[in-house]
């Protein structure tokens, strides 16, 4: 029996797009291992009664997923997540690029330099080492 895809621990933010917000969860879900290739999404109808959004904010995110290859979908039928271990691995990619970069801007606007960055960068990551 094929698993429907939890939306559970999606949590809007208010900082970006819903729509782009659901295709993040759905890519991060892949990168962590929680969203297997085969698993079905819930139908648009059910997503956007699920998380409390417009059915047409649904549809989008479900065809932004048709677009990059993670969504497989037919008229009238279910819709599935689908990727190989290569595409797992470039969405792996994009995700970190994207946290870096937002990061690193972030850092930047608060007048941070390069070097404290690092240095704060290098903190963080020895304290959850140790925890």
């Amino acid at each position: 029996m094929v698993s429907l895809v939890s939306f559970e621990g999606f949590k809007p933010d208010g900082n970006e797009p819903i729509y782009l917000q659901i295709v993040g969860y759905v890519k991060r879900g892949i990168v962590s291992g929680e969203i297997a290739s085969g698993e079905e999404l819930p139908s648009r109808r059910m997503l956007s009664a699920l998380l409390g959004v417009n059915p047409n904010t649904a549809q989008k995110a479900c065809r932004m997923l048709e677009e990059e290859g993670i969504l497989v979908s037919h008229t009238g039928a279910k819709s599935y997540v689908t990727y190989t271990e290569e595409k797992r691995r470039a969405l792996t990619t994009e995700l970190v690029a994207d946290g870096v970069r937002a990061a690193a801007l972030r850092l930047k606007h608060l007048g941070i330099t390069l070097d404290e960055a690092i240095r704060l960068i290098s903190r963080a990551w020895e304290e959850d080492e140790k925890e």
